[in-house]
């Protein structure tokens, strides 16, 4: 059997379609005798009004487009949870792309976004050029900008000082006093990877007798960990550094693996730093310390952002900035190597 549509349940019943229609949408309209028919007809056949068809029709979709960098970095689901817990409050539901690191990717999600019409956007950018969001703007789309700022100005933005994050991990490392220090994590092209960098550089610039080496992955994840990981263990003991600022957690969590495997010990051979601070963090064989990004926070602060966008009300950009926090573990406790 074909999908049902509402021309069926009103033959079954014996009414016109606008008869239907109104017990649909306005069943105070109808005599008690026709929506006990239509409610009766609806059940036998097992009709589904189509939401969407009669939110467009209204001019709203209902829906959030939700465009994020890498949902493998457990700071996106956390983002995304926090952004789902305040639309569903305003009865609004959630439609998540995945962009992978891929300028491509992230234009075909928000093509869609304005294909289906969603009412607004929250977009984790991928590059530092925000051009890509200016089109849904253009078509009425709200657009929030989610673990990124807008030095533009023009869309309202949820993210975390990332310079002062890598500044914060790298004086922690050198703290302990570590000298030989590796920035890992990648591609810089991505505005936060390069925002931590820079904060590391600062840190390792003012500290007399400290160096950097940066390791660019082509990615980020475990994969990129256990890869550096593997070439730091192969390398001789003196020419090691001792201490790692790794982008991310996922990063920092590949790098552990790949040297304990090697016999190394973790903080004693290497201190090393992560970031995000997630869940898996502080449940590694050497619980890691981690730069805190309060994800949930983000996520629902940039969805009340866009649902405040969304009331109409006509305001200036709103900037909100939150505040990296070091939280220190024994992959970086035990003093000087």
């Amino acid at each position: 059997m074909g999908t049902v549509g509402i021309r069926d349940v009103a033959a079954l019943a014996g009414v016109s379609v606008s008869t239907v229609s109104n017990v649909l949408n306005r069943p105070e309209r109808v005599s008690a005798t026709s929506v006990a028919r239509v409610r009766e007809a609806i059940e036998t056949l097992g009709y589904v009004p189509n939401l969407s068809a009669r939110q467009l029709r209204g001019g709203r979709s209902g829906t959030i487009g939700m465009a994020v960098f890498n949902t493998a970095i457990p700071f996106f689901n956390q983002a995304i949870f926090g952004a789902e817990t305040v639309a569903e409050r305003a009865g609004l539901s959630i439609m998540v792309g995945n962009s992978y690191e891929s300028v491509v990717r992230q234009a075909r999600h928000l093509a869609n976004f304005e294909q289906y019409r969603v009412d607004g956007a929250l977009v984790t950018p991928v590059t530092r050029d925000l051009s890509s969001l200016h089109r849904l703007h253009q078509r009425g789309i709200p657009v929030v900008v989610l673990d990124a700022r807008d030095d533009a100005g023009d869309f309202d933005s949820v993210w975390l000082d990332d310079v002062g994050g890598g500044r914060l991990a790298t004086e922690h490392l050198i703290g302990i006093g570590r000298s030989r220090i590796w920035f890992v994590g990648g591609p810089l092209g991505v505005r936060q990877n390069a925002d931590r960098l820079a904060g590391c550089r600062e840190a390792v610039a003012a500290t007399a007798g400290a160096t950097l080496t940066v390791k660019e992955g082509d990615g980020a994840g475990l994969r990129v960990g256990r890869t550096t990981g593997d070439q730091i263990a192969a390398m001789p003991a003196a020419e090691r550094p001792d201490g790692i600022f790794a982008a991310s957690d996922m990063e920092a969590i590949g790098l552990m693996q790949s040297l304990l495997r090697a016999g190394l010990h973790i903080p004693d051979d290497v201190a090393i730093v992560g970031y995000d601070d997630s869940d898996f963090a502080a449940n590694t064989s050497v619980p890691l310390s981690s730069v805190r990004q309060p994800a949930l926070a983000m996520g629902q602060s940039a969805a009340e952002l866009l649902i405040e966008r969304l009331s109409g009300t006509d305001s200036a950009v709103k900037q909100i900035a939150f505040d990296p926090e070091l939280i220190e573990r024994e992959s970086t406790r035990g003093g000087s190597a």
